[in-house]
């Protein structure tokens, strides 16, 4: 599991969990809905906490992560992504969304979800909301109601992204920023794409090779025939050979989509954050600028109203860079952290798979040997 440290000093007098044992143990599915099973230890020592989620109520917690607008810098955090819904039966277009988090009959994304609800509750700004409390401990449903997108509010954001998003900082450290995101962000989608396209070959190899054994058990034939029972012989135990090949290659596919590929994936997702994170802070910037020309050009008049319209807007954006600093301080220093956990785990269960196969394909060469004598 891939959890980026944070201060955590705060977060046990709000949150009554442990926030870094916090598992999705079972997945229920009814038609096209999936209902997740969170349990989470109490700091007491007493028990453990068990609810029911659906993906609307993890929207529910993002939103009130959102939307604290009376919390100072808020807008200066990089929030820890959400995975894309997770969906039933989906469309080649749909399953490329989600990546990783699309294979393995959930369990990758089941700890996504994980992942998720641990760097919220350790993160010393967002564990804070009482909304976290009670989405973690209480056996009520907390938001089964959709939250209302409205496709004309993203149309005219979009719009406006084209039009700031080239905006030039006046901070060097955070245009500096700003240029890398642009850089990695791409570079990290085509190496999860890339990484992606060798799991799914991995395992179009592995159903091939158990195609291949279920063939050759047609080329058995009975009968007292010496010649047929030999061929007999040679094709079963070859079909054994390419079933074990199938297991290894399915073992294979399964370690590069439970380490690096979740490595993977989490990073490109966390530049996405990082992005949207300095997107809002260069928003905020070109509306400081017009604050400030604004209360210039204003009559005695309007002086006054402006001059305090410009006071907040340079108080609020100093919130925001203060926290966004250090965001981005510690989101480099995890993530390093974190692709080099996800590099180690990969080579360890790789050499161990390898190891096993080498085996098995060792005991297989040895039969062989003994049915040419």
């Amino acid at each position: 599991m891939f959890v980026l440290k944070e201060e955590v000093k705060d977060a046990s007098s709000v949150l009554s969990v442990h926030c870094h044992n916090i598992k999705i143990t079972e997945v229920l599915q009814d038609g096209d809905e999936l209902t997740f099973i969170i349990v989470s230890q109490k700091l007491s020592g007493t028990g453990e906490y068990h609810v029911d989620r659906t993906y609307d109520d993890f929207e529910w917690l993002q939103q009130h992560l959102f939307s604290q607008e009376d919390v100072p810098g808020i807008q200066g955090v990089i929030f820890p992504p959400l995975p894309a819904r997770p969906q039933v039966n989906a469309s080649a277009k749909v399953m490329k969304q989600l990546g990783f988090l699309g294979l393995g009959e959930w369990q990758p994304y089941c700890r996504a979800l994980e992942t998720f609800l641990r760097q919220v509750t350790a993160h010393s700004i967002l564990s804070k909301n009482k909304a976290m409390e009670v989405f973690l401990t209480s056996t009520d449903p907390p938001g089964r109601q959709k939250i209302k997108k409205n496709i004309f509010n993203r149309l005219s954001q979009a719009v406006e992204g084209m039009r700031k998003e080239g905006h030039k900082d006046v901070d060097e450290f955070f245009q500096t920023k700003r240029d890398h995101n642009l850089v990695l962000t791409g570079y990290t989608k085509t190496a999860a794409e890339k990484f992606l396209d060798v799991v799914l070959t991995e395992q179009k190899i592995a159903v091939a090779c158990g195609h291949f054994s279920a063939s050759l058990h047609l080329c058995v034939e009975q009968g007292d025939d010496p010649e047929k029972q030999a061929f007999t012989r040679v094709c079963v135990k070859l079909s054994e050979v390419f079933n074990s090949m199938k297991k290894s290659m399915m073992s294979v596919a399964l370690n590069d989509m439970g380490t690096l590929g979740l490595g993977l994936d989490l990073e490109s997702r966390y530049q996405d954050a990082e992005k949207e994170m300095l997107f809002r802070r260069t928003c905020k910037l070109v509306e400081l600028e017009n604050a400030r020309k604004n209360a210039e050009r204003a009559k005695p008049v309007k002086k006054t109203a402006m001059e305090e319209v410009k006071n907040a807007a340079e108080t609020e954006f100093e919130q925001i860079c203060e926290v966004a600093k250090k965001e981005i301080v510690q989101l480099e220093r995890a993530r390093v952290e974190m692709l080099q956990q996800a590099l180690i785990q990969w080579c360890e269960k790789q050499l161990l798979t390898a190891k096993e196969s080498a085996d098995v394909l060792s005991q297989h060469l040895q039969a062989f040997k003994g049915m040419a004598y």
